[in-house]
This record gives C-alpha cells, structure tokens and sequence, in this order.
C-alpha cells in the first residue's frame, strides 16, 4: 500500500491515491495544475505536504469548501511560490488546525502578520522569511499577530527574517518561552533597542539571528543570559564600542556555540583574555569590519571558516586547524585588512580534514617570501595576497591549484607562472585583476584557446611570454594597448629585482634556460612562439613604437610579413622563423615566389645565401646592432637598418646564433651600466 510520494521533478496525478500520508512535488512543474487544492483535499490521510518551488497557481473559492477534509495535515511546505496572500491564506487557515510546520517563506505575502496565526494551536514551527510583510501599529503595541502567536504552548521556530518589519518590537515576544529559534534578519528596526526584558524569558533559545537589522543592544553589565545558543547572528547591530563581555557565558563549547558573527558591531576594543581560551567547538567566526585589537595566541586555532577582516589585529600568524565538519563543504580564512605581520610560512602547517576554499592574507603587513606549499590546497578557488610586502617570485606550487578561480594579488608587477602544467584557456582576470602587472609570463605551460582581449587591459605591461604552449586563433589587434611599449613612458625598473639571500637578481629565459641578469627593467618585448597561432600578423602591432624584441616563430601565421614593422624604432630582435604561411622579405623575395621543391635550393643557392649573411653579420656588427633573442626556439633576425626593413633569414648557422647570444650579452651588460650612471 503507497503512502509515501516523492515525484520532484516530475509531476503525476494523486486523485486516485487516497491512502497517501506523504506527498513531495517539489519542483515539479503545476503551473497549469489548476486543481492542485482540490486534489489534496481527497487524500484525507494526507500529513505532509512539499510544494515547493513550484510557481502555483491562486486556489480557486470552489475549493475552499472542500479544504477541511485534509485535518490530518501536519506538515505543510509551500515555500519558493510567488503566492499572495489572497491567494493562500483563506485555504491555509481551514486546514491549519493540526499544522505543526507551515513553511511560507519565498512568497508574496504583504501586509500584517495575520491574527490567524494565533488559532494555529499545534503550530511549532513558522517560516516567513522573504516575505513583504509589516508592522501594524496594533502590532507595535503587542495586542495583535505577534501577540497571538506569542500565546502559542508549543512554539518553538519564528523566522521573520527578511521583510518590511519596522518599528518598536513589542516585548511581548518574550512570552515565546519555548522559542528555540528566533530569526528577525534583515528588516528595517533602525533605532529600536533589543534589551533584557526582550530575552529574559528565552531559556530554551538555541538560534538567534538578529543580522542587518540595525538594531540596538543594551544589556546591563554583569548581565548573564539565560540561554546557551548553538548559533549568534549579530552582523551590523549596534552593541560597541566596548567588547560584550555576556558572550562568554556562550562560549564554553561544552554548550554547544558552533557558529558567531558579531561582524561590524561596532566594537573599538581590545579581544579578551578569555577569547581565544573559549574558541575550541566554534566551527564559524566572523568578527570583521570592527576596530578589534589583539594577536593570535601561540597555539593552534581550531575552526572551519575564520573572518577577522577589516580590523586592527596583529603579531605573527598562529597554526590553524580545519579540523572540525564545516559548516557547508569547505573550510575559508578571511584575514584581510589588518596589521598581521612577518612570514606566512604557517600556512605550510595548516591541517585540514576540510578542504581550505579560500585564503585572503591581503593589505596587511606581512613579508618575505610566498612559500611553495600550495600543492596541498588543491581545492582552494579563491587566494588573495595583494598589499603586503612579499619579495621574490611565485612558487611553482601556484601551479597545482586546479580548483582556482580567483587569484588576487592587488598591486603585483611581477606575475611568472612559466614552466608548469597550468591548463586550459587563459584566464580573463589576469587582465582584469592584475591591472598593475609590469611582467607576466606564462611560457612553458599547457594554455589552449585564444590570447583573451582582457589582457589588451595591462596598460603597463613590459614583458610578455605565452611562448611553448597551444594557444591558437589570432593575435588579438588590442595589443596596441599596451602604452609602455606604445610610447615613451617612465617604466619601471624593478620588475626583474628580486632578492635571493639578500642579493638582487633578474631572471629571463636565454636559449631556454632561466640566466641571471641585473636590473633588465627596460627591456620591452614580446613572446608567442610556440603556440598554434594562426591568421595575418596584426598591422596594430605597428603601434608598438617602443618594443624591443618580438618573437612570433613557430606558429602558423600567413599572409605578407609587414614592412612597417621596420618603423619599430626600437626594434632590435624580430624572429618570425618557422611560419611556413609567410611570405615576403625575408623568407621569399616576394609572395609570388612558388616554394622550391625538397632538396632543391632557391634562387641563388646555398652559398649565395651564406656569403649574404657573412656580409650583413659584419655590417650589422659595425653598427652594434648583432642581437639575439631569448627563447628556445628562436632563429634570429638580423637588421641592417630600421628605416628600410632589409632581413636576412638565418636557417642553419648555429654557431653564428651563439656569437649573436655572446654580443647581445655583452652590450645589454654595457646599456645597463651606462644606465646605472646617469
């Protein structure tokens, strides 16, 4: 015999299952099921009803009459519906003398809070949150909806949170005696006071939340509540500037506290003593946008998600434990906006039997290196350490967190990601968030998709390495937006000072390994070899009147090498090498000229080629313009002169590249010298 229906999802016809006690359609789709009511009034032993989510239609006055035959009802979920209050309330209130739980909440309820409520004799449990309801002005002085409900034996759960309540609230609250929660979030009771009288009578409370509600908290000192709660929402109160000192009584997790936010409270106070002593049990702790002072103890803290953001702790970080069930999946540390300081090598010790989801250390005033420990935080999707004072380069372990999809680190210049297994398309935020990037690399990784337009947006970008990954499409022509290389500008020398025990050093990848090089911060360039880009090469790229080096080799590039680029001023290291769809000087004489059979050499032959290129490399080494370009895959270009863009195409003198390497060297040793002079 069926008793029990779930069916959300899907919808189905009752009528004939007379015999059915539970019935959930909850996200099924009645919005025809005109009917709904009458069907439920012929499952007379019907006692619990999920509706929810369901967009239902108003119930019909034909129906009204047949409601009372559902009086075993106990359990009612309507919830998530858009209904009125015309829509509900004339049929709710004929089947409502056995309700135990009425959930309304997520609807369209307007006006007082009916009288009704209060013939709900059996009623425990009572949602109304997200509503549109209000105070009448009966209600303010307690002789109304909530004054009735107040007279309930058994009432345990009011949740009000989250409509248009406003006004006084009226004392007689306090007669809900068997009240374990209280939710009044998110209405409008600015001014009003919340004192002792309001709670003196609440010794069974265990869920108070009285969050972005702007009221008032005036306790006596010395006062000790009369309940032990498992969760306290106080967010955006007015309870400061002191510390509340009747938190305590709360706080012995033999009693259960599991969740506290007493976020922007606005206390200006130092942290008790006894604080940290009373944390253990607490899996939630949110004290941010306060003026809250103090330091960590020297012991390890244990908790699932820990906000202490915008306030003015300080001293080392301590050793945190994520070992408690968290409250949702994932465990989060928000410790951003404060004076924290010296290393975050700590956070190397976190244990975690919850995965660490977020991890904000930023605008305080930590220093140091960022350790290379993040291969244990694969499920972090949110790092944030803009705003400290960090020295050297990102560890390789960033590398691992395939989970990340935000990186923030808010002022950073210097942005190297090369040489891991990073996958995917590039991220749009690295153009959108790292707005201050001066170098970023990306080499060596396993980058696919197209070159994001987003970072056209790193206005003063000086470097730029994709090369060695499976990047494809186009060169986006937004690259012109790259002032730094587009004009004379003040640019930034440090980009490459790191330090290494003290000493500073550059690094840049010549011939494919990483060499050590001082104070390269002039160096302007840009690299895509490597990749699987396609297309002509962009006229825009013209607009790069500052660059130095471009290398665009091994890709699939076609159409006619740009003569302008000759116009580059700078311009001191061009490869295109490796792009079979090119044509023109240097590679052909013209881009009519038909590639010659395998085995065959073009015209003028082999010795032609080289006698040409002992030529250009002794003129061009008068000139001092002999440079080589760093990558592991460049063929060099060599220029006579800027003006009138005459290449020559090097295909086979290895030896002649070293020499290149060797000369490019030695003068970029001799600029920077000369720049360190002036």
């Amino acid at each position: 015999m069926l008793e029990t229906l779930r069916l959300g999802g899907n919808g189905g016809h009752l009528s004939h299952l007379s015999r059915l006690k539970e019935v959930d359609l909850s996200f099924t789709n009645l919005s025809n099921a005109n009917d709904w009511s009458q069907v439920i009034s012929h499952l007379p032993l019907l006692q619990k009803l999920s509706l929810r989510h369901r967009d239902l239609p108003s119930i019909s006055s034909s129906s009204l009459s047949l409601a009372n035959s559902s009086i075993s009802l106990t359990y009612l979920d309507l919830s998530d519906n858009n209904l009125p209050s015309s829509a509900i309330y004339p049929w709710l209130f004929n089947v409502s003398s056995n309700l135990v739980s009425l959930n309304l909440s997520s609807n369209k309820l307007k006006g007082p809070i009916p009288e009704a409520f209060g013939n709900m004799k059996a009623i425990q449990e009572l949602y109304l949150n997200d509503n549109l309801l209000v105070l009448a002005e009966n209600q303010v002085r307690g002789d109304s909806g909530l004054n009735e409900i107040g007279k309930l034996p058994d009432f345990r759960v009011l949740d009000l949170g989250y409509n248009l309540l406003n006004g006084p609230i009226s004392k007689s609250i306090g007669q809900l005696s068997n009240l374990h929660v209280l939710r009044l979030a998110g209405n409008f009771f600015d001014g009003d006071v919340i004192s002792e009288a309001h709670l003196s009578n609440f010794t069974n409370l265990q869920v108070l939340d009285l969050s972005s509600t702007s009221l008032t908290l005036k306790f006596n000192t010395g006062w000790i509540p009369p309940f032990h709660l498992s969760q306290m929402m106080l967010c955006s109160c007015k309870l400061g500037p002191r510390f509340p000192d009747w938190l305590l009584a709360n706080m012995d997790f033999r009693l259960g506290l599991e969740y506290l936010d007493i976020s922007a409270l606005g206390i200006s106070d130092s942290l008790p003593y006894w604080f940290w002593d009373s944390l253990y049990g607490l899996r939630y702790l949110n004290m941010s946008f306060n003026q809250i002072s103090g330091t960590f103890p020297n012991k390890s803290i244990h908790i699932s998600h820990l906000d202490l953001s915008s306030n003015n702790f300080s001293g080392p970080l301590p050793h945190f434990s994520l070992d408690f069930g968290a409250i949702g999946r994932f465990g989060t540390i928000n410790l951003s906006r404060n004076k924290f300081n010296g290393s975050v090598s700590p956070i190397c010790n976190i244990t975690n039997k919850v995965p660490l989801a977020l991890l904000d250390l930023s605008n305080n005033q930590f220093s140091g290196v960022v350790p290379d420990c993040f291969h244990s935080f694969r499920s972090l999707t949110a790092l944030n350490l803009g705003d400290s004072s960090f020295s050297g380069s990102l560890p390789s372990s960033l590398g691992s967190l395939t989970s990340l999809e935000m990186l923030s680190l808010h002022e950073l210049k210097f942005l190297d990601l090369s040489d891991n297994e990073l996958s995917g398309e590039i991220p749009m935020w690295l153009g959108q968030r790292l707005s201050s990037l001066v170098f970023l690399s990306l080499q060596r990784n396993q980058f696919r998709g197209r070159i994001p337009h987003q970072l056209c947006e790193l206005k003063y970008l000086q470097i730029l390495d994709l090369s060695v990954n499976k990047i494809s499409d186009s060169i986006p022509p937004c690259l012109k937006n790259f002032n730094s290389m587009a004009k004379k500008v003040s640019l930034d020398r440090r980009i490459f000072e790191l330090h290494l025990f003290d000493q500073p050093y550059a690094l840049i990848t010549w011939k494919g390994t990483k060499q050590n090089y001082p104070q390269l911060g002039l160096l302007l360039a840009i690299d895509l070899s490597c990749n699987k880009l396609t297309g002509e090469i962009p006229e825009e790229l013209i607009s790069l009147q500052e660059l130095v080096a471009l290398n665009l080799s091994r890709n699939f590039f076609t159409g006619k090498i740009l003569q302008k680029v000759g116009h580059l001023r700078q311009l001191e290291v061009l490869d295109l090498s490796r792009n079979k769809g090119l044509c023109g000087p240097p590679v052909s004489p013209n881009c009519s000229m038909v590639e010659p059979p395998p085995g065959k050499p073009a015209v003028g032959g082999e010795k032609d080629s080289d006698d040409q290129f002992m030529k250009w490399f002794y003129i061009c080494m008068g000139l001092g313009f002999v440079v080589g370009f760093w990558g592991f895959c460049s063929v060099v270009f060599f220029m006579r002169s800027w003006r009138h863009s005459y290449y020559r195409y090097l295909d086979s003198a290895k030896d002649w590249v070293y020499v290149s390497f060797v000369l490019l060297k030695a003068r970029l040793v001799r600029r920077i010298k000369g720049l360190s002079t002036r």
